[in-house]
């Protein structure tokens, strides 16, 4: 009842040595800091050129199909006239390409990253956790003590970022000593 079984499917690994060369290989794919910031805003440029891009087409789309149906001049729509909410939607389709663009820009800026797409979002978690982890409080924000660039998409550099973590520090001072 209680004897001894056969382990099946156990293999006995080589030994295995870790080397310099290896080691730095890896560190060598990983993105710095300063070209992950610069990707950073180039991501950042690329989803509001798209932004741009996106509206016009929005527009354009709404435009075509709103100048090719027949209006009737005395149709009522929603209690209003006709022609004043096919303009609403025109500018409801051009809001909502306004909205899309980031979400194409990025899609776009991971394209082109090809095999440093992985890294970049290493470095972007890593980035995230440290914006996450030092960013004040926005329940003690006043009208004398506005909170900083608190999810930090305008960081575009070490000295950016530097200059973030100073402002979250005084914003956490003046937080404290004057509420």
């Amino acid at each position: 009842m209680f004897g001894i079984r056969p382990m099946v499917g156990l293999r006995l690994a080589a030994p295995t040595r870790s080397f310099a060369s290896t080691s730095a290989r890896l560190n060598s794919s990983s993105l710095t800091w300063n070209e992950f910031f610069a990707m950073r805003s180039r991501r950042r440029r690329l989803g509001q050129i798209c932004s741009v891009g996106t509206t016009f087409a929005g527009v354009g789309i709404a435009w075509t199909y709103f100048a090719n149906i027949e209006i009737d001049m005395t149709e009522k729509l929603f209690g209003v006239d006709a022609i004043f909410v096919y303009g609403a939607c025109i500018v409801f389709a051009g809001v909502l390409g306004y909205l899309a663009g980031p979400g194409v820009g990025n899609f776009m800026f991971r394209q082109s990253l090809g095999k440093r797409a992985a890294d970049f979002a290493v470095k972007d978690t890593t980035f995230l956790q440290h914006i996450k982890r030092n960013r004040p409080d926005p329940a003690k924000q006043s009208y004398t003590n506005p909170i900083t660039d608190y999810y930090g998409e305008k960081i575009d550099s070490l000295s950016g970022y530097r200059r973030w973590l100073r402002d979250a520090h005084i914003y956490k001072l003046k937080s404290e000593k004057y509420l």
